[in-house]
Order: C-alpha cells, then sequence, then structure tokens
C-alpha cells in the first residue's frame, strides 16, 4: 500500500516561506500522482497543488499561483511545496494526497485514495 510521509509544516510570520515535502513509497503503478491539499478550520478542503509523474505535468491553484512552487525528487517519489510571501490566508492543515493507475491532478479530494497525517501552517501577524 502507498505510504505517505510529510514533513516542513510550522509557525512563520507574514511574508515568510515555508517548504513541505511528501515522501511516498509503495506505488506499484507507473502512473501516479502526488497533490497537496489543505484545510482551514470550518472550510472544506482545497487542492493547492500537484504533480504528475507520468509526463511531469504541474497543478498550481490560482490562490497561490506565483507563491508556491511544486517540484519531484527522489525519482518522483518525493515532492516539494515551496511556499513563498506566505499570508494568513495560506494557516491550514497541509494533507499530501496520493493515487496511481492514472495521471489526473484531480481537485477533487474523493479521488484520492492515499492520505498523509497533515501538517499544520501556522502563519502569524
Amino acid at each position: 500500500e502507498v505510504q505517505l510521509v510529510e514533513s516542513g509544516g510550522g509557525l512563520v510570520q507574514i511574508g515568510e516561506s515555508l517548504r513541505l515535502s511528501c515522501a511516498a513509497s509503495g506505488f506499484t503503478e507507473d502512473d501516479f500522482v502526488i497533490s497537496w491539499f489543505r484545510q482551514a478550520p470550518g472550510k472544506e478542503r482545497e487542492a493547492v497543488s500537484c504533480f504528475s509523474a507520468s509526463d511531469g505535468w504541474t497543478f498550481v491553484a490560482d490562490s497561490v499561483k506565483g507563491r508556491f512552487f511544486i517540484s519531484p525528487a527522489n525519482a518522483k517519489t518525493t515532492v516539494n511545496l515551496q511556499m513563498n510571501r506566505l499570508n494568513s490566508e495560506d494557516t491550514a492543515v497541509y494533507y499530501c494526497a496520493a493515487d496511481e493507475g492514472h495521471f489526473n491532478c484531480y481537485t477533487d479530494a474523493s479521488k484520492f485514495r492515499y492520505w498523509g497525517q497533515g501538517t499544520q501552517v501556522t502563519v502569524s501577524s
């Protein structure tokens, strides 16, 4: 089974940067996607960014475009999310999600079978 281990969350001030990492293992298919979602208190889980290992295609949500950047590492089974110019609206629990057998970066969380435990990102003033 696919397992995901997240790291890199924490407390930062407005305007600062953080880098999240998601290390995946257990893929049995050549096609897989690794995505980042986030969920703020009282809000629905939101797709932030995604990497498709099959073709290198990436998705970045409009709300973070130009500030967040996703990149693969370690034969594409690790995905890093570089988050720059953080603001209070970025405060949330960030979850790594993955699926295999296809190469679609869905924004619907229900399309992903595998999830990490989540890592808290808090942006304070």
